[in-house]
């Protein structure tokens, strides 16, 4: 019985803790009517599950002959997983393809987005930067939950920690889950500095505030063109 009880407060804290995060949300979207935002949310899980589970079928030959090229070119592992901060801080493992060599931050520690000059980056690291193949794997998160097709960049948790004692707001960015593209990311380029991280967070925000499916839609074109015209941000 006590097993019992124990796991009815635990289900009893998660729910709190849920609505809570529902109700910071619906705040910071000029209170919308409740059940919109509740149905928008649900509208964006189901959409991103079948979503990217009928892209990853699509796009599972290339990414096979990525991770051949990846491991012919340099040694170490196709892929790469790292923690990211996802929805209200929630820390997860995200998977992209190895772009630079094996152990490339043991010296330097963690650093933002690298230059295309870069010595630690694998021969064809820069190719799949620039054309996002890189984070193809990304769609297993997506699928788990832990991101969504269309959100904020997910950034690493030490350097959220950094920004959110130093850019007013930043941590609103957190009101959503993460995405593989989003508003700021067809806008500009990867953070280089604290200026790139103001800019963007502009866009983060507006996008929290206006979520919805016509939003993501149109990201989605956005950066389908922004892919196939060369001009990957």
């Amino acid at each position: 019985m006590s097993v019992l009880v124990a796991r009815l407060q635990s289900l009893r804290q998660e729910l709190e803790f849920e609505l809570q995060r529902f109700m910071w949300l619906w705040r910071y979207q000029h209170y919308v009517p409740p059940f919109t935002l509740w149905w928008r949310l649900v509208l964006k899980r189901v959409v991103d599950f079948f979503g990217s589970l009928a892209v990853l079928v699509m796009v599972s030959p290339i990414m096979l002959l990525v991770a051949l090229l990846v491991k012919l070119t340099s040694p170490g592992p196709a892929f790469y997983v790292q923690e990211r901060m996802g929805c209200f801080g929630r820390v997860f493992r995200m998977y992209k393809f190895r772009t630079m060599t094996q152990d490339a931050e043991a010296k330097t520690g963690p650093v933002w987005t690298p230059q295309a000059s870069d010595p630690r980056m694998t021969p064809i690291g820069q190719f799949l930067r620039r054309t996002h193949l890189d984070e193809l794997p990304q769609l297993l998160n997506v699928i788990a939950g832990d991101m969504s097709l269309v959100g904020p960049r997910p950034e690493r948790p030490c350097f959220v920690e950094q920004l959110i004692e130093v850019v007013p707001s930043y941590d609103r960015r957190l009101y959503v889950k993460p995405g593989m593209t989003g508003l700021a990311q067809v806008h500009y380029q990867y953070d280089r500095d604290l200026n790139d991280v103001k800019r963007k967070l502009r866009f983060d925000l507006l996008y929290v505030k206006r979520m919805c499916l016509m939003l993501d839609a149109r990201i989605l074109a956005w950066t389908f063109l922004v892919v196939v015209t060369g001009h990957g941000k």
